[in-house]
């Protein structure tokens, strides 16, 4: 197996043995690598466990790559970074894994695809090891560029002190750790990355739709139904006129829906007479993403004040402001003197 040079583990921080602690790590994808390299900054040795320790790919500089066995042999906390279809190899390392900690960071493409979660699942594969779940919320573009400093990890487990040791490790990565108790919370936890803005769907949808509708309408009223009536064309205020409309309609439609929800729900505990009864589903996931709403609201008021800004500066609104002061300055009766406008409205 390969072994890092020397001057490369003279730079960790000995121990109390007088050596680094020897972190491994079962996978040597992007997070295997990249959660590697933030152990080797952070002062601890890393061994990689592969099936192919002499054909697994690059690995960063200092780490050391061994068998399955032998890596967990030399590691008292090993990181499993596979997916849980490939969990069954861990069977036969049953004698080297009796008393480590084992740290579970898989993730499922959807919810429910298993029938439990995955690190109980690896916890009845290896029942002499102490499994905790966590980390799982960091990605290996987060790991890789350091973007770590104050993020929030979940923790779970039957063992406190192996979340004990999984936890001392993590602030030392600069990751703010909270513990969610024990095993059994691990489905939680495996879902929390298929949660992409949960609270920010329902606010974008209800968004996109009245921003849609406003819009089509303006559209049918002052362009198409101009064009229809009286020939103009003012095709050319769609993108900027016409939005520039819809921004400040829609954010205040939002404003609204961001204060509503709490009107009907004071008035909701004063119909049924107490405030500890539970809110219609419909009702409480309202109240849960007005503050989504609001920054919602916030964001269309700001891109109608930036449009405000550019629309006087565009050729057509520049054209039509000179062409009005020519009219008005022009003496009547000299009209051949001077050109016309051509065409009204500029077009550009």
């Amino acid at each position: 197996r390969e072994r890092p040079c020397r001057d490369s583990v003279a730079l960790h921080p000995v121990g109390a043995a007088g050596a680094p602690e020897v972190m491994g790590i079962f996978g040597t994808g992007d997070l295997g690598r990249s959660l590697g390299l933030r152990l080797l900054q952070s002062g601890y040795r890393v061994v990689y466990g592969s099936r192919r320790p002499h054909s697994c790919g690059p690995v960063p500089q200092g780490a050391e790559v061994a068998s399955h066995a032998e890596a967990a042999k030399e590691a008292s906390l090993i990181f499993v970074c596979v997916h849980r279809e490939h969990y069954e190899f861990l069977t036969t390392l049953t004698p080297h894994l009796k008393g480590k900690v084992l740290v579970d960071l898989s993730n499922n493409l959807k919810k429910g695809i298993y029938p439990e979660a995955n690190a109980a699942y690896l916890q009845r594969l290896v029942p002499g090891a102490d499994v905790v779940k966590g980390l799982n919320t960091l990605s290996a573009w987060a790991l890789q560029n350091g973007l770590l400093a104050g993020k929030q990890v979940y923790l779970c487990g039957n063992s406190a002190n192996a979340k004990q040791a999984v936890s001392e490790m993590a602030t030392k990565l600069g990751l703010t750790v909270l513990d969610r108790g024990s095993l059994s919370a691990a489905r939680e936890l495996e879902d929390f990355p298929l949660r992409l803005f949960p609270e920010w769907r329902l606010p974008l949808l209800v968004a996109a739709c009245l921003m849609g509708f406003f819009y089509f309408y303006l559209l049918i009223r002052d362009v198409i139904y101009a064009y229809v009536e009286t020939g103009q064309d003012i095709s050319y205020r769609i993108m900027i006129s016409l939005a520039n409309k819809v921004f400040p309609i829609v954010s205040l439609v939002m404003l609204s829906l961001c204060y509503l929800p709490g009107c009907i729900a004071a008035f909701l505990q004063l119909y049924r007479g107490t405030k500890y009864k539970r809110f219609p589903n419909w009702l409480d996931r309202w109240m849960l993403c007005r503050k989504q709403m609001g920054l919602v609201a916030l964001g269309l008021a700001l891109l109608h004040a930036i449009y405000t800004f550019i629309i006087p500066i565009r050729y057509a609104v520049r054209h039509k402001l000179i062409s009005r002061v020519v009219d008005e300055v022009r003496p009547s009766g000299s009209a051949a003197a001077v050109p016309t406008r051509i065409g009204g409205d500029s077009p550009y």
